[in-house]
This record gives C-alpha cells, sequence and structure tokens, in this order.
C-alpha cells in the first residue's frame, strides 16, 4: 500500500468505533445494520469485509445526527409499530407505545361490535399523522374499512407513504382526506362510523418547556400541544362523537393520564357511556365511549 492510501476499516472496526461513539450496544447494532443494508445474520458473516467509502461516509453523517440528539428513529428513517414498518421524520410524532395500546384497545372495540354483527366495519383516524393507527386498524382487521385525517400536508405525505407498504387488501381499504378534525369528512358519513379513534395533541401549553429535549426539539409541536388546557382537542373530538358514531359505536381516544376525571365528564355530558382503560404501567391512558 502507498503512503498515500489510507486503509479502509472493516464493519468489524467500523461497528466497534460506532459503539465507542454511541454507548448503547443497541442503537449501535440498528445503525450498523441500517447503513450496511444487512441483517444481523449476514452482517456476522460480513465483519471481516472492508466497508466501502460511501458507507463510511454514511455511516459517520448518521452518527453524528444521532450525538447531536436527532430521535434515533429520525436518523434510521423508520420504525417498528405493532406490525408494521413505517417511515418517520419531523414531520410527524415518533411512533409511541402509549399509541401501540391505543390500536389494541381499538381492535378489541372492533371485535366486539364484530361479534354482535359479523358485518364489514367503518373507521375513522382523526389527527393520523404518520397514519399508525389507520394502517394498523386496516392491516390487523381484514373488515374494516377505515378514513384518516389529519390537517398537515406534511403528515399526509408520510401517511401516504406508509399506506403505499401496505398489502394491497388492506390498502384498498384506507381512504386519506385532508382537514380538520370532523370537518374533513364528507356529510354522508355522519351516523356512520363504529369507530372514532384518536391520538391529539393533549399537552397543555405549560408542559412543553417541561418535556425532554429529544422531544421539544424534534416533533412538531402542533402535534403535542393543545393550548392553555391541554383538553382542547379532545373537547372537540368528544363533542362531536355523537353526530358521527353509528348506534352502538365507540370512541377511543388517547389521553393524558392526568385528564381522566376531565375527560370523562367531557363525554357524559356529549351523552355519552364512558369509562378510562389504563395502560400496562397502570395509568389512565385511553378513553372509551359509545352511543
Amino acid at each position: 500500500m502507498s503512503r498515500n492510501q489510507t486503509a479502509v476499516p472493516t464493519w468489524r472496526q467500523l461497528w466497534r468505533d460506532t459503539a465507542g461513539a454511541l454507548v448503547d450496544p443497541v442503537e449501535t447494532r440498528w445503525i450498523i445494520e441500517e447503513v450496511s443494508g444487512l441483517g444481523l445474520p449476514a452482517l456476522l458473516r460480513e465483519l471481516d469485509r472492508p466497508a466501502t467509502p460511501a458507507e463510511v461516509a454514511r455511516l459517520a453523517e448518521v452518527v453524528a445526527r444521532r450525538l447531536s440528539g436527532e430521535p434515533l428513529q429520525h436518523v434510521l428513517g423508520h420504525w417498528g409499530f405493532r406490525t408494521l414498518e413505517v417511515a418517520v421524520d419531523s414531520r410527524v410524532l415518533v411512533p409511541r407505545p402509549e399509541t401501540e395500546f391505543v390500536v389494541e384497545v381499538a381492535l378489541s372495540e372492533l371485535d366486539r361490535i364484530a361479534a354482535k354483527c359479523p358485518a364489514s366495519l367503518f373507521a375513522v383516524d382523526l389527527g393520523t399523522g404518520s397514519g399508525v393507527i389507520a394502517l394498523s386498524l386496516a392491516a390487523e382487521r381484514d373488515a374494516v374499512r377505515v378514513v384518516a385525517v389529519d390537517r398537515d400536508p406534511g403528515a399526509l405525505d408520510v401517511a401516504l407513504a406508509n399506506l403505499s407498504r401496505l398489502a394491497p387488501q388492506a390498502r384498498e381499504r384506507v381512504e386519506l382526506l385532508a382537514g380538520d378534525w370532523y370537518g374533513a369528512l364528507p356529510a354522508s358519513y355522519a351516523g356512520r362510523f363504529d369507530l372514532i379513534v384518536a391520538n391529539p395533541p393533549y399537552l397543555a401549553e405549560h408542559e412543553w418547556a417541561l418535556l425532554d429535549p429529544v422531544v421539544r426539539d424534534f416533533d412538531p409541536v402542533a402535534a403535542l400541544v393543545a393550548g392553555p388546557s391541554g383538553l382542547e382537542h379532545i373537547s372537540t373530538i368528544v363533542a362531536g362523537a355523537p353526530e358521527w358514531l353509528g348506534t352502538g359505536g365507540r370512541l377511543v381516544v388517547e389521553i393524558a393520564p392526568s385528564q381522566n376525571t376531565a375527560v370523562l365528564s367531557l363525554a357524559r355530558c356529549a351523552g355519552l357511556r364512558a369509562r378510562i382503560e389504563v395502560d400496562l404501567a397502570g395509568r389512565p391512558r385511553v378513553l372509551v365511549a359509545s352511543r
């Protein structure tokens, strides 16, 4: 090798260097797999293969972004949510385990409805963001048709990209609409939904400054903060539910644990029977209401 040439590192060396920079061994593995394009079994067989200059440069870029505080999900550009692998970026919230629980509750409610009336079901996901709730419903239940609503064009672009990843038989049962909550829906849908589900913004304005910097600096503010009380969007969704739900239809909404009493009151004032489901950590997390 001439004096002007530089040895290209192997993946073994890159893994070791990345682990030293990031500390977290799980993140290191995910990043190395992402940049190499190899799953773990193949990667282990290729550890002593020199990386290409392009791969070395790409890895350096990804590690620098992560060290700057950017969420791992944004750095990778995709993330797992239940049965899905979805694209995520700064236009939408990073999918969270709490929302996976919301989907579980929503599916359980749909199953209860289907047990009494085994026919096709109609659902709407208000404020769909990346689309993870709507797409999970369509992917996990063959009899469900889903409308996904969002007012933000960037979020709808992400949802559309994720919709394209669904199997054709699920994809054809999802409709994306632009607009603000129920205002996006055609009048002909009134009184027809078996399920209304939402993960709306529910933080109060004063809570924004208290968030982890990773959330505060990279997640969209409008997807998290509702207003002075944090209940502004939940109030709109709950108040409108009776008009859009069919008989026996269910409303399922993610909430902050501190909001459970206020949200139950909102639901009952709207003429709905309501309860709160606690998440796997034992925190009040989901409003379930019905006509």
